[in-house]
């Protein structure tokens, strides 16, 4: 068995996803499956900011799941988990918006989340 230290990890965060992580209702973070996420693991921090502003937003990180793409993402974790405030349509349409086809080809992370603590402006 090997023991492994939780990380901090800072990523940045549109404000509106934001103030939904920071009071608790968005559960699920969504982001491509990038290299530097293949490490990402249960008990991790994530510090989540704001692009050019000092505010931030711990969570812990409780569970990460690869799909194949954002749609079976939105199905397999309910779009009220990702945006509560959105359709999953009008969802689809703004993370595509993020991140275009060849992103979406490297695979998706459900990354579920918990808050930590308060945000930090």
């Amino acid at each position: 068995m090997t023991d492994r230290t939780a990380r901090v990890r800072e990523l940045h965060l549109y404000r509106q996803y934001f103030e939904l992580v920071a009071v608790g209702t968005k559960t699920i973070e969504v982001r491509v499956k990038y290299p530097h996420f293949a490490d990402l693991a249960v008990g991790d921090t994530i510090r989540f900011r704001i692009k050019d502003t000092d505010e931030t937003c711990d969570v812990q990180v409780l569970r990460v799941t690869e799909y194949p793409d954002f749609e079976a993402l939105l199905d397999g974790e309910g779009p009220s988990n990702v945006n509560p405030t959105a359709t999953r349509e009008q969802q689809l349409a703004n993370i595509r918006t993020i991140y275009g086809p060849e992103k979406e080809a490297l695979g998706v992370l459900a990354i579920e989340v918990t808050r930590s603590e308060p945000p930090r402006a």
